[in-house]
């Protein structure tokens, strides 16, 4: 059953600008939207978490795609993706705002698939997927955050003995901390932090891309696509797809849920600051970096940098330092919808939040949680692959289809309107992406298989 936060009824109805607001009840609200999806935010919050969940360390694999896709395929799909996840973006909370003033508001991915297209479609469909990407990018945020204590070390200690694993589970302990963070509002000022630092260090990857192609030492450039025919053409879909999840949430009903009524406008004005980041990270990243290294781009950037002499290693270290500290805030993000689920389903709601009663089920359930993502990642260093298969089956129908078909089915634009056939297009491509997306993941997993070991050093 979905969750609505219901208008108080009769003259207590209150209006501004003309538009009804609705303003919470605590009777009617689960614990999981009672005490994580607390609407306490302005647009501003709104802004930082959106940016959060999308400017993460995934941006420095774009040259990567690049490299799959060529200088005008990237590009095309860099700036096409852009505008499309924007437009989606934009509809799903229009979506939100429509079912708010019309007194029910939804707090969550599931309830609006259980109130817009049936609770079948939350149960089997929205729900799963969501649950996996989410807690899928918490297992990569872990992973990642171990690669780059890995990389710190290693500049520091070139003939260290540790391995990838035991940094991982080191970056897992400070996952343990962040985890029991009370609500997502409550990470609004560490999710500045977290904005303030990709800024940072898709400045340093720059600087550094930059700085290495205008060398004398620039390593030799080749644009050209690596592979067969048909090499390319599933490289081609496996790029779009890394990109696709580049610009993925998964969540923004649940980072909507944040906001202080009246909801009017303002998830609009966070989107726009997010994309204003956007623009400058990705586009930086994304070109200096391809520009630099072409077809030896690298899964992320980072990795070429390590093995470049010419660069100072104070610059590494620093980039590396950066993307480690905003990781952790990533994956503290997109812990929220796991954590809104326990807390639904082992919280009492007519409790105090901070009550032994709530306290102790929430400490067990978020610190398993992290645990198994930690070991997971430890032991499948190599999941990055398994990402680029979430990204297609997983962000690709939430994030680019999800949001036409919501507002298709909610407003029901005649079929004969603009609006109608460029969401059914978008649908229709974005279909035909993730499935073929699926097929060049799964393809380069078995390629690469042959290369997997539990625990690998990489």
């Amino acid at each position: 059953m979905e969750t609505k936060a219901p208008i108080i009824s009769g003259d207590t109805m209150a209006k501004e600008n003309g538009n009804a607001h609705v303003q919470l009840t605590v009777d009617q609200l689960d614990a999981g939207a009672l005490f994580v999806l607390k609407s306490r935010g302005s647009w501003w919050h709104c802004g930082y978490h959106l940016t959060t969940s999308i400017v993460a360390p995934s941006l420095l694999s774009l040259p990567f795609a690049f490299r799959l896709l060529g200088w005008v395929g990237g590009i095309i799909c860099l700036l096409f993706c852009g505008v499309v996840t924007f437009y989606a973006y934009h509809l799903l909370s229009l979506v939100l705002e429509h079912h708010a003033l019309r007194g029910s508001r939804l707090l969550r991915f599931r309830d609006m698939a259980t109130n817009i297209l049936g609770p079948k479609w939350a149960i089997f469909y929205v729900g799963p997927i969501q649950f996996g990407v989410c807690y899928g990018s918490v297992v990569a945020g872990i992973l990642i955050g171990g690669q780059n204590l890995k990389y710190i070390y290693v500049l520091c200690n070139p003939e260290g003995g540790m391995q990838l694993y035991q940094f991982i589970i080191i970056f897992g302990g400070l996952m343990l901390i962040l985890a029991q963070i009370p609500s997502f509002h409550s990470l609004r000022h560490i999710n500045l932090i977290s904005l303030t630092l990709s800024l940072a260090y898709s400045a340093c990857v720059t600087a550094a891309s930059l700085k290495l192609g205008l060398s004398k030492n620039a390593p030799p450039r080749d644009y050209s696509v690596k592979g067969s025919p048909v090499g390319q053409l599933f490289n081609a879909f496996n790029g779009i797809s890394v990109i696709a999840t580049a610009y993925a949430c998964g969540m923004l009903p649940e980072i909507q849920a944040t906001l202080v009524a009246p909801l009017k406008g303002k998830m609009f004005k966070g989107l726009c600051l997010c994309y204003a980041v956007i623009a400058t990270t990705f586009l930086s990243v994304g070109i200096s970096s391809y520009w630099t290294f072409g077809n030896e781009a690298m899964g992320t950037v980072l990795t070429n940098f390590m093995s470049q002499n010419s660069l100072p290693s104070w610059l590494i270290i620093i980039t590396n330092a950066f993307c480690l500290t905003q990781v952790s805030a990533v994956a503290g993000t997109y812990l929220q919808p796991t954590n809104e689920a326990f807390e639904k389903t082992f919280a009492d709601p007519n409790k105090n939040q901070f009550s032994m009663r709530n306290i102790v089920p929430r400490l067990i359930s978020r610190s398993l949680s992290v645990i198994i993502a930690t070991i997971v990642g430890a032991m499948l260093p190599f999941f990055g692959d398994l990402m680029a298969l979430i990204g297609a089956l997983g962000f690709i129908p939430l994030d680019f289809i999800m949001p036409m078909v919501f507002y298709n089915a909610t407003f029901k634009p005649s079929k004969r309107s603009f609006i109608y056939w460029i969401n059914t297009l978008i649908v229709a491509i974005s279909s035909v992406l993730a499935i073929i997306g699926g097929v060049a993941s799964i393809r380069q997993i078995v390629l690469d298989a042959k290369e997997y070991r539990l625990f690998a050093n990489v």
